[in-house]
């Protein structure tokens, strides 16, 4: 990035946050704070180990050291600390930390960062997150008012969970809440139990009331459900794209399923032969289309730096988003984290990387953009100019 460059993102950086209020987290003065200034040269230099009264003199200030300083990125602390500015871990004094999970659509599986654009990438990534929400509402029980849901401003989303019953978890805690999230170990034996049925007689019953046997239930419904409507022979292929049903075992499913529809309510797993076999099949697929493949360094680590919402990315220009919960579906962010200060102009830039450039009103609203001086939309240009595709020319 050349000197011109940075001098411009960083003015309108400063003019962004002149604009606009910054709120800072829950008990902002006992995290830790951390940013990269606009530097010369090909790395970054991290700046952190600050209180917020050591950054900007108290989270009333914030705003105009951000407006001040200008920094291309801004984080704080997951945890909590007595002395958040000591630059020795161990002696900060931790006092706890929020459950953060970090979404990023380089790790998404099946998402090939060389070959899928931007905003496929993007969307990916938010089918993800309503997966990890649907999981930590309906499984673990968190309310709204618990979660924070936030877009990266680059390529994912973050989640914050702060409530007192998390708060205290250690890595290895966190880590077996990474480990259901992901579905990794998960007992297919264990989401079944004996329970006694109308007779009095013990029979194998999938456990429906929560978590992944409730899942398993509802998939089973839902499947259950689509059979009945199809044409016999297409329900008889479908089944046998089941890993472990051969025909002979889709036939007999299949009368089971059509025979005792009360059966298959109730979650019997002895209703015939093949129905085990019908429900582990139907539990693999529910492990692989419904967890969240979250970054578990990030749900792990008790100390984590995070980025600040409201902030900049300095690697898009985009605005690090909060979202309400019910938003979610509807966000584009390729639109909507745009920032509104960069919407008003046009400016000058010359490409030295050409092609498709992802920034518009919808997501796939993207266009080519061609090699040399180019006048843009002032947005379009600083997503250009923070992803080094571009250097600002003069006026």
């Amino acid at each position: 990035m050349e000197r011109r460059t940075r001098s411009y993102l960083a003015g309108r950086f400063g003019d962004y946050y002149r604009g606009r209020t910054v709120t800072p987290p829950p008990d902002a003065d006992h995290r830790e704070w951390g940013h990269i200034p606009f530097t010369g040269g090909e790395g970054t230099t991290m700046v952190r180990h600050q209180s917020l009264l050591d950054v900007a003199g108290g989270p009333a200030e914030l705003g105009s050291f951000l407006a001040r300083e200008t920094p291309r990125h801004v984080y704080f602390s997951a945890a909590r600390y007595d002395d958040p500015s000591n630059r020795t871990m161990a002696d900060k004094g931790w006092q706890g930390a929020d459950l953060v999970f970090d979404l990023d659509a380089d790790h998404l599986p099946g998402v090939d960062p060389e070959t899928t654009s931007y905003p496929a990438m993007l969307h990916a990534c938010k089918e993800a997150l309503q997966d990890l929400l649907d999981v930590l509402v309906r499984d673990f029980g968190f309310r709204d008012d618990q979660l924070q849901v936030v877009f990266s401003g680059g390529r994912g989303y973050h989640v914050h969970v702060r409530d007192d019953s998390v708060a205290g978890l250690d890595s290895e805690a966190r880590r077996e809440i990474v480990d259901y999230v992901r579905g990794l170990g998960l007992d297919e034996d264990g989401l079944i139990e004996k329970r006694p049925n109308e007779r009095g007689t013990l029979q194998k019953t999938l456990r429906a009331e929560g978590g992944w046997g409730r899942r398993v239930h509802d998939r089973l419904l839902s499947y259950t459900e689509r059979l009945r409507e199809l044409p016999e022979e297409a329900a008889l292929a479908e089944l046998q794209e089941l890993d472990g049903v051969g025909e002979k075992t889709a036939r007999t499913i299949y009368g089971v399923l059509q025979n005792n529809p009360e059966g298959v309510r109730a979650g019997n797993v002895e209703l015939g032969p093949g129905a085990g076999t019908l429900v582990r099949a139907l539990a693999d697929r529910v492990v692989d289309e419904e967890t969240a493949p979250i970054d578990e360094p990030v749900t792990t680590d008790v100390r984590r730096l995070i980025r600040l919402p409201g902030s900049l990315h300095g690697g898009t220009g985009f605005v690090v988003r909060r979202l309400d919960r019910d938003a979610v579906a509807d966000f584009e962010p390729t639109r909507d984290a745009v920032a509104d200060r960069f919407r008003g102009q046009r400016i000058m830039i010359d490409v030295t990387d050409p092609g498709p450039v992802p920034v518009g009103a919808d997501a796939d609203d993207s266009f080519t953009i061609a090699e040399g001086t180019r006048s843009v939309r002032e947005f379009v240009g600083v997503f250009l100019l923070a992803r080094g595709r571009a250097e600002k020319t003069a006026e």
